[in-house]
C-alpha cells in the first residue's frame, strides 16, 4: 500500500514534520514513505497476517500528506486511534522510535509536532505555571534571578546551604543544586535540604523577600518520589529533575504523584542535545518542549542565545512560544494548548550580568535567568556576585544602561570590569 496522499487535510490527526536526508540511491518520496510505514503499521515487506482486519489496521495508516525535496522537509498526519492517551512513551515510540535507525535514512530529525485536543486533555500541564510561580515568589515585574551552586560537586552539605544564604542575600531568588549533584558520599540528599531550607527561612527573614530553593531529586522513580515527599515533608516548595536521564514514564509518574504534593517542578535539559544538537538528525528542543508543558512541569532550561550553549535566536525564542503561549501558529505547526497552563522559561548556561541587557531584549520579563559563575566568579565574591545581577534586572526593567547604572552601583560596575557586556 501506499502511505504518501498529498490531497489529505490532516483534521484530528497528531502531526508531525520531519527534516529527511534519503541515503544514497534511495528516492526522497520512498524514504519518506518508509519513515510512515515505519512508524505506523507498515514492515519491510507484506504480510499475510493484514487479512485478517485489513479494514480496520488501514485506518491506523500514516500518511504523507506534505514533501518537498528541495528543503527535505516532510510533514506526516498519524490518525489519533494509533495513540494511547497520557502515554508520552508510546507516542515517542510511534513517531520517534524505529524510524531513526533505518537503513535508507541518512539523516532524520523530528522538527516539530502537534496535538489535537484529545490528546492535549488527557494531560494535566502544570500545577503551577508562570502565574503561579510569579504569585509564590510576589514577584510580578521582572524576570526573576536564579543561581546554581558552584563548584558543581564537592561542597559538604554545611557549605552548600552557605552559599546558598549568599545567593539569597545577595538578591537572588532562587538557588538550585546543579544538575549532578544528587545524593553523593560527600553530600548526602537529606542533610543537604534541612541545612538548605534552614538557611531559605533566615534570609526571608533578613530580606524580608521570598526564596526558594530547588532540591535535584534525580534518581530511580521510586527514589525519586520518596525524594519529593521528603522536600514536602521538610517545607520545601520546590524540586528539580533532570528530564532527559529520568525518562518520560518516571516524570509523568513524578507529576501524577504531584497532584498531592503540589510542588513546583523545574525541568533541568541536562543530556538533551545528544538528541537535539545534531541540526541533520533527532528530535529537537522544540519537541521537548512541547512534551515537557503536555506532562506538566512548570519550568524548563531552553537556552540563552548569549551564554555558552548551542542554540540561535530561532531555535530558543520558538521553544519559548510553545511554553508561554496559548496557541501557536506557522511557522511553527498550530498547537491549541487549551486549558493547559504555562511553562516558565528558563535561559542559563555561561550568564553574567552583562547579558542582562540582551536576555531581556530577547524574553521580555518572563524568564528566570540563572547565573552559576557568573554570581560566584565575580571579583568580590557570591553576595556581591548576587548583588551585580539583582542590580543587572533592576536596571533593564527601569530601562537604565548598564553602564550608567553600574555608576552608583559597584558590584555592578566590577562585574562589568571582569566580563564586559554583551552586545
Amino acid at each position: 500500500m501506499r502511505y504518501i496522499d498529498l490531497k489529505y487535510k490532516p483534521k484530528k490527526d497528531v502531526v508531525c514534520r520531519f527534516y529527511l536526508e534519503p541515503s544514497y540511491g534511495v528516492a526522497f518520496d520512498d524514504a519518506a514513505e518508509k519513515v510512515a510505514s515505519e512508524s505506523s503499521i507498515g514492515t519491510w515487506t507484506e504480510v499475510e497476517t493484514l487479512k485478517y482486519e485489513k479494514k480496520e489496521i488501514l485506518k491506523l495508516a500514516a500518511k504523507v500528506f506534505s514533501m518537498d525535496p528541495k528543503t527535505g522537509i516532510i510533514e506526516i498526519a498519524y490518525p489519533i486511534s494509533a495513540f494511547e492517551k497520557n502515554n508520552i512513551p508510546q507516542m515517542l515510540s510511534s513517531f520517534a522510535g524505529n524510524i531513526f535507525g533505518m537503513r535508507d535514512i541518512s539523516g532524520l530529525r523530528l522538527l516539530d509536532v502537534s496535538f489535537p485536543d484529545k490528546i492535549v486533555k488527557s494531560f494535566k500541564g502544570p500545577k503551577f505555571g508562570i502565574n503561579g510561580i510569579r504569585k509564590l515568589l510576589k514577584v510580578y515585574d521582572r524576570p526573576l534571578i536564579g543561581s546554581i551552586i558552584k563548584p558543581k560537586m564537592g561542597l559538604s552539605p554545611k557549605y552548600h546551604s552557605k552559599v546558598a544564604y549568599e545567593c539569597w542575600v545577595g538578591g537572588v531568588d532562587i538557588v538550585k543544586d546543579d544538575e549532578n549533584l544528587t545524593s553523593q558520599d560527600f553530600n548526602k540528599f537529606g542533610e543537604r535540604v534541612r541545612r538548605t531550607l534552614k538557611m531559605k527561612e533566615k534570609a526571608e527573614k533578613e530580606t524580608g523577600e521570598k526564596k526558594i530553593y530547588m532540591a535535584n531529586i534525580t534518581a530511580e522513580t521510586k527514589e525519586m518520589i520518596k525524594r519529593a515527599k521528603f522536600v514536602k515533608e521538610e517545607g520545601g516548595e520546590y524540586i528539580m529533575v533532570d528530564i532527559i536521564t529520568v525518562g518520560w514514564a518516571a516524570l509523568q509518574t513524578l507529576r501524577e504523584e504531584n497532584e498531592d504534593l503540589k510542588l513546583v517542578l523545574h525541568a533541568h535539559r541536562a543530556g538533551h542535545a545528544a538528541i537535539t544538537r545534531n541540526e541533520r538528525h533527532g528530535i529537537s528542543m522544540l519537541v521537548i518542549s512541547k512534551l515537557i508543558r503536555l506532562i506538566g512541569l512548570d519550568q524548563l532550561h531552553i537556552g540563552t542565545i548569549v551564554g555558552k550553549m548551542a542554540g540561535g535566536v530561532e531555535e530558543v525564542l520558538s521553544c519559548r512560544d510553545v511554553l508561554v503561549k496559548q496557541k501557536n501558529t506557522e511557522p511553527l505547526l498550530d498547537q491549541n494548548w487549551g486549558k493547559i497552563k504555562s511553562v516558565f522559561p528558563v535561559a542559563s548556561g555561561g550568564l553574567h550580568p552583562g547579558h542582562v541587557p540582551k536576555l531581556y531584549e530577547y524574553f521580555g520579563k518572563d524568564v528566570i535567568i540563572q547565573m552559576g559563575g557568573g554570581i560566584h566568579g565575580h571579583p568580590k565574591g557570591t553576595i556581591s556576585g548576587a548583588k551585580a545581577a539583582r542590580q543587572a534586572i533592576e536596571a533593564v526593567v527601569e530601562g537604565i544602561p548598564l553602564r550608567e547604572h553600574a555608576v552608583t552601583h559597584t558590584e555592578l560596575r566590577e562585574a562589568i570590569e571582569k566580563w564586559g557586556i554583551k552586545k
